[in-house]
């Protein structure tokens, strides 16, 4: 007997629940077989075995890695300064790490701590350039001894010698890959040798204003191994040590995609169209009074993993109370420096 479907049309005529129905007892396929009589694996098709084999390559072979973001729950906070924060803690972090970062960079130009001052009053420019090289590349650690690896590695400018880096002591932000060995190191001898000398290089043309200096400096600091982070932090610390007049004007952050600064630069701000993030991050600095340089550690350290140590990247300061009070204040947040992240 002919039976009505829920749309009050015999089934066999309904287009929809005739279709339903060849779907549903659509008598399933036998499965092919190869001539050893195991079932054949069309073209394309991953087996188990190879995801298996493809996961034990580990992360150079094209593993799959799944980052835990540092993201509080949304609580309705908006805030048209920093679009892609949902939640009050999150913003509230921020504020805390513009404020740390912000005093790292004074200390460094009125204070600056361990190797950085030895950098900051070297008799000869070329070693102090030269140590501000090596602290950027090699990076302090985050324990009680955070320069030992520095200055283990440290050899004059002068020598020509390169430095002995086998196992050598790297801190969080490091760009020293051992299998390159060297290489970025002697790449970055030659860059300065090219233009005469390590301050030639970093200057460029007399006539170029600090921002236009600085900006052909991160161009030209492009060498192997040595990415947008390092390159972006030695010319913050050449900066605010007074060894090369440089004044940053943005992040440079359309170099690399997976820089850890670009990504939580693009989560904060909630787009990553370069020339938009370049604006928003422009009018953040501008609308909060801090160097766009410190937006650099700030980011990184606020987008870690939740209970993740600081990276000081060498400081032995706290965030000024007042600078922190007014960020807070300028993002709208008020929340105790105890509340837990959701």
């Amino acid at each position: 007997m002919p039976s009505f479907c829920r749309h009050g049309r015999l089934e066999a005529n309904c287009p929809v629940c005739s279709k339903q129905q060849k779907t549903t007892f659509a008598p399933a396929k036998p499965a092919r077989r190869s001539a050893d009589g195991q079932p054949a694996v069309r073209p394309g098709t991953v087996t188990g075995q190879q995801r298996a084999r493809s996961s034990a390559r580990g992360h150079r072979g094209g593993e799959l890695r799944v980052r835990r973001m540092a993201r509080a729950a949304d609580d309705g906070y908006r805030h048209e300064l920093v679009a892609g924060i949902r939640a009050t803690a999150d913003a509230a972090r921020l504020a805390d790490e513009l404020a740390f970062s912000a005093t790292r960079l004074q200390q460094l130009e009125t204070d600056p701590p361990a190797l950085y001052c030895e950098a900051a009053t070297a008799e000869d420019r070329e070693e102090g350039l030269w140590l501000a090289f090596l602290i950027a590349y090699l990076s302090p650690r985050e324990d009680e001894d955070p320069w030992a690896g520095i200055r283990a590695a440290h050899v004059p400018w002068a020598g020509g010698e390169l430095p002995h880096l086998d196992g050598v002591a790297l801190g969080p932000r490091t760009a020293h890959d051992p299998a390159r060995g060297a290489r970025t190191i002697a790449a970055y001898r030659a860059w300065a040798q090219r233009a005469g000398s390590q301050e030639a290089a970093f200057a460029g043309d007399p006539s170029w204003d600090p921002a236009r200096r600085i900006g052909r400096a991160f161009e030209r600091l492009a060498l192997p191994g040595f990415g947008r982070a390092p390159r972006y932090e030695l010319l913050t610390v050449v900066s605010h040590l007074g060894l090369v007049d440089l004044r940053p004007t943005s992040l440079q952050l359309t170099v690399d995609p997976s820089d850890p600064t670009v990504v939580a630069a693009k989560r904060a701000f909630g787009i990553g169209e370069p020339t938009e993030l370049r604006h928003r991050t422009s009018r953040l600095v501008r609308e909060l009074g801090v160097p766009v340089e410190a937006l650099d550690l700030a980011l990184l350290n606020w987008n870690r993993a939740p209970n993740s140590a600081r990276i000081t990247a060498g400081a032995t300061v706290e965030a000024d109370p007042e600078r922190l009070a007014v960020l807070r204040d300028a993002l709208g947040v008020d929340v105790p420096d105890d509340a837990p992240a959701a």
